[in-house]
């Protein structure tokens, strides 16, 4: 069975194996053992803390096959950013030149760096281990982390975005940086990209154009993968599109991957979820069923066949075995939709 639940302590082993598998580019998982452990560290304290209101608390959750131990994958949300480090973004947009005398109208597609984002809640670390990317784990992992947000709305931001990995090589060299880098900064790619990992952000209010930079000057190859996504990301936007997620002109300053956003009650598995009481039982079910317990600390989410709802009086059926992996009884609200 597999269990979605708050990442612990004695999961860093696991976790640093997934930072060095993610590769270039997941920047909200370094390869450092200091910051992972603040990392799990963090979250282990946002889920205990008491608030009505989002604030910088960062939610990690592990993916767990309950009969070997594995730790299958790992997702995250941050509750607000950029509340105490700034959130950059590039927003595109078009500026107009324009001369009746001459004749002459051209519209100019530009970048303009900015802060919109600030206080937006993010969902972020999405990464499945290689030798499970089958069957329903991925969308259970994706998809499981809205209900978290739904049943505890009060810690969210009803904007919700996800950044989303831009256009590199595979030695996490970016076309768009690249053309920074030669007129800007002077270090590769994957140093920036590890200090903003590192949360060592300061450098880029020093560095980077403060005035909007007009597309058409920028290479041609740096042009062509501004708002478009690495190869290994796509099936990830496809599920957040299918959620509702859309692009709305905000890319990465560094390899101008898109940022996705969706208002939190308008996503797909928050509109599609229903809330039922637990009646335990043996149920032959009909098809794959997403449960989480609605709980805080104690969060545990799984899939399974193993249960029969009845929409009529909202019960859900559950077999004893995943009421236990759940930690929940007969009389208990769970939140499910069908995955």
């Amino acid at each position: 069975m597999h269990i979605l639940r708050p990442i612990k302590s004695t999961d860093f082993d696991a976790l640093r194996q997934i930072a060095e598998e993610s590769g270039h580019g997941f920047t909200s998982l370094p390869v450092n053992d200091d910051m992972l452990r603040e990392k799990i560290n963090r979250s282990e304290q946002s889920f205990i803390k008491q608030i009505s209101t989002p604030q910088d608390e960062g939610y990690l959750f592990v993916l767990e096959d309950s009969e070997t131990g594995d730790i299958m994958g790992t997702t995250a949300i941050e509750a607000a950013v950029g509340m105490t480090v700034p959130l950059y973004h590039y927003h595109q947009g078009k500026t107009v030149h324009h001369s009746p005398t001459l004749g002459v109208y051209n519209t100019v597609d530009i970048l303009s760096m900015c802060n919109d984002y600030t206080g937006a809640s993010e969902i972020c670390t999405l990464f499945l281990r290689e030798p499970y990317r089958k069957g329903l784990a991925g969308r259970f992992l994706s998809r499981s982390r809205f209900t978290f947000m739904a049943d505890h709305s009060d810690r969210f931001s009803n904007t919700v975005i996800a950044e989303m990995r831009g256009v590199s090589d595979e030695n996490g060299h970016s076309p768009f940086w690249q053309w920074l880098q030669e007129h800007f900064f002077s270090i590769e790619f994957p140093q920036a990209d590890h200090l903003v990992g590192l949360g060592e952000k300061v450098f880029i209010s020093e560095l980077m154009p403060k005035y909007p930079i007009y597309a058409n000057l920028l290479s041609e190859k740096a042009q062509a993968v501004i708002g478009n996504v690495h190869e290994k990301t796509k099936p990830a936007l496809r599920l957040l599109e299918k959620e509702g997620f859309e692009h709305r002109g905000y890319v990465d300053l560094f390899d101008a991957g898109p940022t996705v956003e969706a208002r939190l009650h308008n996503i797909q598995t928050v509109q599609d979820s229903s809330v039922a009481k637990v009646n335990i039982c043996e149920p032959t079910g009909t098809g794959s069923l997403a449960i989480s317990n609605q709980k805080l600390n104690d969060f545990r989410a799984t899939f399974t066949e193993e249960a029969l709802y009845h929409p009529q009086n909202n019960t859900l059926d559950l077999h004893p075995n995943v009421a236990n992996a759940l930690n929940v009884t007969s009389g208990d609200n769970v939140r499910i939709f069908k995955l």
